[in-house]
């Protein structure tokens, strides 16, 4: 049986192409591309928890762990929902408008504030900013039309990951060269951010999106193919006359419900739930782990003077390995029907002794060097991930499973914290969590070798149509990257996992978190 995103591309290549594009797309598209880079330009980022345990500050090592840095999980959880709904509902421009605002405010806060409170609040407006990175990778999209999907993904996943890596070294390069307070980088990332927020002013709105604005667009007009799920539920021809009809027709015809109806039944396929297992549960723990290892390195170094620390360095050097790793593992070649849960064990594996190492040495260096694998490790597995879960599903589906996941990992790493970090639950130090973090990576491997080893026992050969390739080998699946969590809202563009789009394709901060 053919895979139904094989069968929509066939379709989609034999149905003529969209109207033609504006003149303008290319300087549009450099436009956003400009955005995307500008945005990422915060070169006090990775210095915001020396910072706070500075004397700028002077907040203890147990506030930042126990009280400010557990707000960014449940404002996260409580925002992710309404942010993704609203960002297709009001056509991915104001929900821009609206993380431009809430980075202002959270560097305003973290200048201008000097109570806990003020640093909770700090997290809260840095949550709505990564609900809302969906935005962006969905907004480059509406402007060029579906034969150059791909291209435009690439394009903005370049100019993001440029811009984290740019600001990182440019934050090290004036901490360490030129012995810049870590205050003055906060200004300088202000500066930065509000420049980014008036270029927001001047995007072009989109006249179309996936959930809510469905109407067909004009002859001629960019994207004006059906989408998939369109095309597979088509409108019913006779009106449903009454109230009580309408309302019924209505639940039952309406797209929302088509999508999840198809999801129950792609639940049924072994590799669609191996890798939406591992999304969820190996993306709770790595953000974990993003979030607190600054407070880590902090602990194995503490430092009075800023130009002893490499936090810069550090997240550089752990954004060129991720993209170098991500972009390698579509090269790698396996019947991944038979061994992917082999890879996934030993990446897991490997995952808990970066995660052993960073918590038993001494040496920062060392630290440094463990983080920077434990990312690259966890960024091989994603775009995987995101082909295998995405090979045989409709670009609307992928944006539902993407979101589910994201969804449901979200709801893990937020019960973890509240009971490992938030001072209402057990309140542990930073060093004994990275302990429980290790182990649970260890349990998560054993559980996927024992995995592993029983489907090697019991394999029976697999029809060709299941032997599913590296991605780069594969026809393509019009893929952007990879985390994350919820998917492309256009009408027929790609989706985007929401924690892995955009930024962190390598990685998701939170401002105490990454600093």
């Amino acid at each position: 049986m053919v895979p139904s995103g094989q069968v929509a591309e066939k379709e989609a290549s034999e149905e003529p192409g969209p109207g033609p594009e504006p003149h303008s797309w290319r300087c549009l598209v450099f436009y956003l591309c400009f955005y995307g880079f500008m945005a990422q330009m915060r070169p006090g980022e990775s210095f915001i928890t020396p910072y706070l345990l500075g004397p700028d500050k002077n907040f203890t090592r147990e506030q930042v762990t126990n009280e400010v840095i557990p707000v960014l999980s449940y404002s996260y959880l409580v925002v992710l929902v309404p942010v993704f709904l609203l960002t297709d509902y009001l056509r991915y421009k104001p929900v821009l408008l609206l993380q431009g605002l809430s980075y202002v405010c959270v560097w305003l806060l973290l200048l201008l504030g000097h109570s806990v409170l003020h640093m909770q609040l700090m997290e809260v407006c840095y949550s709505i900013t990564m609900a809302a990175r969906i935005a962006y990778s969905s907004y480059i999209f509406s402007l060029v039309r579906p034969a150059r999907y791909q291209r435009m993904a690439s394009y903005s996943r370049t100019a993001v990951l440029l811009g984290v890596f740019t600001s990182s070294v440019l934050g090290q390069l004036l901490v360490s060269v030129g012995q810049m307070p870590f205050s003055m980088l906060n200004y300088i990332s202000l500066a930065f951010l509000t420049f980014s927020l008036v270029l927001t002013l001047f995007l072009r709105p989109p006249k179309r999106s996936l959930f809510f604005n469905r109407s067909a667009p004009a002859r001629g007009e960019v994207g004006e193919t059906p989408s998939e799920l369109d095309q597979m539920h088509p409108a019913p021809d006779q009106p449903v006359r009454g109230k009580l009809g309408r309302a019924l027709g209505a639940c039952r015809d309406s797209f929302l419900a088509h999508m999840l109806w198809d999801l129950v039944g792609s639940a049924r396929r072994p590799q669609l739930r191996l890798w939406s297992l591992w999304w969820v549960f190996n993306s709770a723990g790595y953000y974990l782990i993003v979030y607190y290892v600054h407070v880590l390195w902090n602990k194995v170094l503490i430092t009075a003077g800023s130009t002893q620390v490499y936090n810069g360095a550090a997240d550089a050097a752990s954004t060129l390995l991720g993209a170098i790793t991500s972009f390698a593992a579509g090269f790698v070649n396996i019947r991944w029907a038979l061994w992917s849960k082999v890879v996934i064990a030993s990446i897991l594996a490997v995952q808990a002794g970066l995660v052993f190492l960073m918590t038993s040495t001494e040496d920062i260096w060392l630290c440094y060097a463990a983080y920077v694998l434990f990312r690259g490790a966890y960024q091989f597995l994603v775009p995987i991930a995101t082909f295998q879960i995405a090979s045989s599903l409709s670009k609307e589906l992928c944006a539902l499973v993407f979101g589910v996941n994201t969804f449901l990992a979200t709801i893990l790493k937020t019960t973890i914290t509240l009971i490992v970090s938030d001072k209402r639950g057990l309140g542990l130090s930073v060093h004994c969590q990275f302990l429980i973090y290790c182990v649970y990576f260890l349990l998560l491997s054993i559980i996927y070798f024992l995995g592993a080893g029983l489907l090697l026992l019991c394999h029976q050969p697999l029809p060709l149509a299941q032997e599913l390739r590296s991605p780069s080998e594969e026809k393509p699946v019009r893929l952007p990257s990879v985390e994350q969590g919820l998917g492309g809202l256009q009408p027929s563009a790609p989706p985007l996992p929401l924690e892995d789009s955009a930024e962190d394709g390598l990685g998701t901060w939170g401002p105490v978190a990454k600093a």
